[in-house]
């Protein structure tokens, strides 16, 4: 099975859906991510791109509200906080290191508190 993410004018994710592995089929048989775009294009219409769930390409898996980074050819997961940046391997952090242990971020607080068990 192949995986496929819509993207909108934005480069946003709106959906991922699987697609058979004779879709994706050239004409020699060979899986081709094309073949697959193009049947997914026919079938639905919109703009599709190949996504891997075992993440072998585009870094990772995508999910709707994802963003597609087409210079870098990666999927980029949404920011999870406005004081979290983008890293050069395309990863949020957060603005204080995460300590070990169980900590969650609060954004109020711009820090890592303990989780209470």
């Amino acid at each position: 099975m192949a995986h496929f993410a819509e993207l909108d004018n934005n480069k946003t994710v709106l959906r991922v859906i699987v697609v058979g592995n004779d879709d994706c089929k050239d004409a020699d048989g060979n899986e081709s991510e094309a073949v697959g775009v193009a049947f997914c294009e026919n079938l639905l219409g919109g703009r599709w791109v190949q996504t891997s769930y075992n993440h072998n390409i585009r870094k990772q898996y995508a999910g709707i509200g994802f963003t597609y980074d087409a210079d870098d050819d990666v999927f980029v997961a949404p920011q999870p906080f406005p004081s979290w940046t983008l890293d050069e391997n395309h990863d949020w952090q957060a603005p204080v290191p995460r300590p070990e242990g169980d900590y969650y971020w609060s954004e109020d607080d711009m820090a890592w508190l303990a989780v209470e068990v």
